[in-house]
């Protein structure tokens, strides 16, 4: 069994890392001869997409020239150790009422053509399945349905399109909202014991 965690945040002690933590180290407990992968999106440097990527994403590999080796190696090495994880956990606080530049160009390298989904005649369809993800959010507001606030949550909407976009469809959403006043406390606690459902009915993987 592989964990792959993934934590965006730009700050050392942030919620999400905290939450995320305590997500792997529940998962372990279940599974102590399991390995967990992480992969700390602000100190993974990815070159920004350019026209190299692009046409080796569009190309077959027997036509690339070493700048299009170059230039996708970042990506194949993403997306392996995505595709090779059982479960995944993505932790994403909310900047401007989106995702973090990091976790973006994450998204950017792993949604790929021929990797990770692929076009039909019906359409678009992921490649990747058989997977669980636990989308871990911290959020100064509150942004449930029902409140004032949710057409400008540009974060969850997001995350469930692009990653069932590429097949991964098994999606629970955790959200510690309304960090940085008094009734965030209350919403951290729910948070904790949300994860350490998820984690133990992850053991089902």
């Amino acid at each position: 069994m592989k964990l792959l965690r993934i934590d965006s945040s730009a700050r050392r002690n942030s919620v999400t890392r905290t939450l995320t933590q305590r997500f792997a180290e529940k998962w372990k407990e279940q599974h102590p001869s399991g390995r967990i992968i992480e992969r700390d999106l602000s100190a993974t440097v990815l070159p920004l997409i350019s026209d190299e990527w692009v046409e080796a994403a569009h190309s077959d590999p027997s036509q690339w020239t070493p700048a299009h080796r170059q230039a996708v190696s970042p990506s194949d090495a993403l997306v392996a150790e995505l595709s090779e994880a059982d479960l995944v956990v993505i932790g994403a606080p909310m900047y401007n009422f989106s995702i973090p530049f990091p976790l973006k160009a994450w998204i950017d390298h792993i949604v790929r053509r021929g990797k990770t989904f692929t076009y039909g005649p019906e359409g678009a369809k992921g490649l990747l399945a058989d997977k669980k993800v636990v989308v871990i959010t911290s959020r100064a507001g509150v942004y449930g349905p029902g409140t004032s606030a949710q057409k400008a949550d540009f974060q969850e909407p997001y995350l469930r399109f692009i990653l069932g976009f590429i097949g991964l469809t098994d999606l629970t959403f955790i959200h510690a909202e309304s960090q940085g006043y008094e009734a965030g406390n209350a919403s951290l606690v729910a948070a904790r014991q949300q994860i350490d459902q998820s984690a133990s009915q992850a053991t089902q993987v």
